[in-house]
């Protein structure tokens, strides 16, 4: 059954092998999760599906461009869709290498369909999770560049943990002016509390 997460995905089936394509796309469609397969990574590239809620799941071994080379082509293109990379020469060095290339998980063949299903739908959520954070962060810095310089000082002063009288101090305003700036400030980035607003800033210094 799919989820949440799934409900609108797509996932594109990468691999030479035609019996295992038509496995997993069989796989996929029964758990009612969008799919469509190439039998090649240069056909995937050629191609070039829509990425937006597609997750790829790609054999690493195969004639013309590899997995991996996929998955790098990709990162390198500035793509975040999550690549799943399924291989029946799994060893350590290969799963480190995958992992440097930001794939979102390694499974080795012959592997449990629900480990696959669990993989694609894990690989979801984190991608709808990263894409979420990704929109409230860009809120916060649009909110953040509707204040003025004297209500981004006052911010700062706030978020640094500083009373209002100090903030006054080191601005060399009132502190009466403070309470304005400051009430100014609550309201434009729309923060109901201080540390509402803390977290807002965080969130906005963390990219």
């Amino acid at each position: 059954m799919a989820n949440s997460a799934t409900d609108n995905a797509i996932v594109y089936v990468i691999d030479d092998d035609e019996s295992a394509r038509h496995s997993l796309e069989f796989l996929l469609d029964v758990a009612g999760i969008r799919v469509r397969a190439f039998s090649s990574a240069d056909a995937f590239l050629a191609a070039s599906p829509p990425l937006a809620g597609a997750c790829v799941v790609t054999d690493v071994r195969m004639p013309g461009t590899s997995g991996l080379q996929l998955a790098q082509a990709l990162r390198q293109r500035g793509a975040t869709v999550p690549v799943i990379v399924i291989t029946g020469h799994a060893d350590v060095p290969l799963a480190v290498q995958a992992m440097k290339t930001g794939v979102a998980d390694f499974i080795e063949k012959p592997f449990d369909d629900e480990v696959m299903l669990g993989a694609i739908r894990d690989a979801m959520a984190r991608r709808a999770d990263d894409e979420h954070a990704a929109a409230e962060r860009q809120e916060v810095l649009d909110r953040i560049a509707a204040l003025t310089p004297r209500e981004r000082e006052v911010m700062e002063g706030l978020v640094a943990g500083q009373a209002n009288k100090a903030i006054a101090y080191d601005l060399q305003i009132s502190a009466r002016t403070v309470e304005v700036y400051r009430a100014n400030v609550m309201v434009k980035m729309q923060a109901r509390t201080l540390s509402d607003l803390v977290r807002m800033i965080t969130l906005a210094r963390l990219g």
